[in-house]
């Protein structure tokens, strides 16, 4: 996703997914991947997540980049799903890897189970903290979005 994020106190703009099965089994055994997440009490962070789906909050798997003025631009977030591993990245730039056989032992791995996307923009919440309303309103701008599947017939 190509995005220009909204800047201030108590902004959360995210691109996520979660499991499809989220109905069935609930949240968050359907697993959560936090493709990009931003917080606008910490403005020079951008967070890349995979929440194993046993032991929330303790077992996240999480990196962080720290990035000058992450809102001042279009920036790409982006994820690389393959059956090992989670590569995020900003900009083509990687800053996270999660091993997706680190949720193997904890029953049916979500992160071998199909996901649905998400794209919101959040304001306030037990992360995104208090709203400085001076700073409303707010726009979350996003050039596109796009979405590849390996061919898995030519591995």
């Amino acid at each position: 996703m190509r995005a220009k994020l909204p800047q201030g106190k108590g902004v959360w703009p995210a691109i996520w997914m979660l499991g499809d099965n989220i109905t069935k089994i609930g949240w968050p055994a359907c697993g959560e991947i936090d493709i990009m997440e931003f917080v606008g009490h910490t403005p020079e962070k951008v967070h890349a997540t995979g929440a194993l789906p046993e032991g929330w909050p303790a077992q996240i798997q999480g990196g962080q980049l720290t990035v000058t003025e992450p809102g001042a631009d279009f920036h790409v977030y982006a994820v690389e799903w393959t059956p090992e591993r989670m590569d995020f990245f900003f900009d083509q730039k990687k800053y996270h890897s999660f091993d997706v056989k680190a949720a193997d032992d904890q029953g049916q791995n979500p992160f071998r189970q199909p996901q649905y996307l998400l794209i919101n923009l959040a304001l306030g919440g037990s992360w995104g903290g208090k709203i400085d309303d001076s700073v409303l309103p707010q726009k979350y701008l996003i050039d596109y979005v796009r979405v590849y599947q390996m061919d898995t017939a030519q591995q």
